[in-house]
């Protein structure tokens, strides 16, 4: 009989969060990087027998989410990009940055490797190839080219007489694909994560510091939950604090979403399947929402 119960305590399983924590409220602003990570957390949670939500929201509505207890966890804050964004509630606390989940991002100046070989480097390269360049470069959006008009004006660069050619993101790459199939010399907003690094063998210039920051434009994502999350949820917060990318992995998975048009979850679990390895790291130390091994439970869930 003692050995009995004893097995019978052994083997009990608890929730391994407070009810108040199957209910995981995520939002992200519409970026495929974003919206990529979201899917994969949100495939990962319902798995685990949470109840995993997602909207797409403007950045300051995220934050006021999180600040007004409406939602609870943010994939996306890009430093530098969002420091503006964050410094009021970073101040006041009601916004908590858990765990860099991105290191290796930039975004600068790109040019195709064959016009890296000819000696397009650098920034201060640029005006030495201005004829076979035609004096352009190429941006997305118009609004989101200041960087690109500001390196023109700068009298060090001798670019004075080129000129940005502004479009969208999709039609600047339409131009890339065209320029590179006929080798001819093109620069352009490059970043990563994005499918631009796959589909394409680029470079990123160097000498960009004054516009886009050291390091080729480098920057880190974050994750961020709302103040006293962390505490009051610890599993939730565990595969959140395990939950790392990398630039590789992201430039895939955004792949999915440009250029095959799936949901966020489907890229997700695609993502997944194509390298379960990393459900080793992701869930170590997690179990299930009802208190059971979590590697075992989501890979059966997700057919691994």
């Amino acid at each position: 009989m003692i050995v009995l119960i004893a097995c019978g305590v052994a083997t009990e399983a608890h929730a391994a969060d407070p009810a108040g924590c199957k209910a995981v409220r995520m939002a992200e602003p519409g970026w495929n990087d974003l919206a990529f990570t979201t899917g994969v957390a949100h495939v990962l949670f319902e798995a685990l027998g949470y109840e995993p939500k997602s909207d797409v929201l403007g950045i300051n509505v995220i934050y006021e989410g999180m600040k007004n207890n409406d939602l609870d966890v943010f994939l996306g804050y890009w430093d530098p990009a969002m420091v503006t964004y964050y410094k009021p509630y970073k101040e006041d606390g009601s916004v908590e940055t858990l765990k860099l989940n991105l290191v290796g991002a930039k975004y600068t100046f790109a040019v195709p490797a064959y016009v890296w070989d000819a000696g397009v480097r650098d920034f201060k390269d640029l005006h030495k190839f201005a004829d076979k360049f035609g004096r352009k470069m190429y941006g997305i959006e118009p609004g989101s080219n200041q960087l690109m008009m500001d390196a023109i004006a700068d009298p060090t660069l001798e670019l004075a007489s080129w000129e940005v050619v502004e479009s969208s993101e999709a039609g600047m790459l339409s131009e890339v694909g065209y320029k590179i199939k006929e080798k001819q010399f093109i620069v352009f907003q490059g970043w990563a994560p994005h499918p631009m690094n796959v589909s394409y063998d680029l470079r990123y210039l160097t000498g960009g510091d004054k516009f886009y920051g050291p390091d080729l434009g480098a920057a880190t994502v974050s994750t961020q939950t709302r103040k006293g999350y962390a505490a009051a949820c610890p599993n939730v917060t565990k595969l959140l604090t395990n939950l790392t990318f990398n630039v590789a992995l992201e430039n895939a998975g955004m792949g999915y979403l440009i250029n095959d048009g799936m949901a966020p979850t489907a890229a997700g679990r695609k993502a997944i399947a194509a390298n379960p390895a990393l459900l080793e790291t992701w869930l170590a130390g997690v179990t299930t929402f009802d208190g059971q091994p979590a590697l075992a439970a989501v890979k059966a869930k997700l057919g691994l």
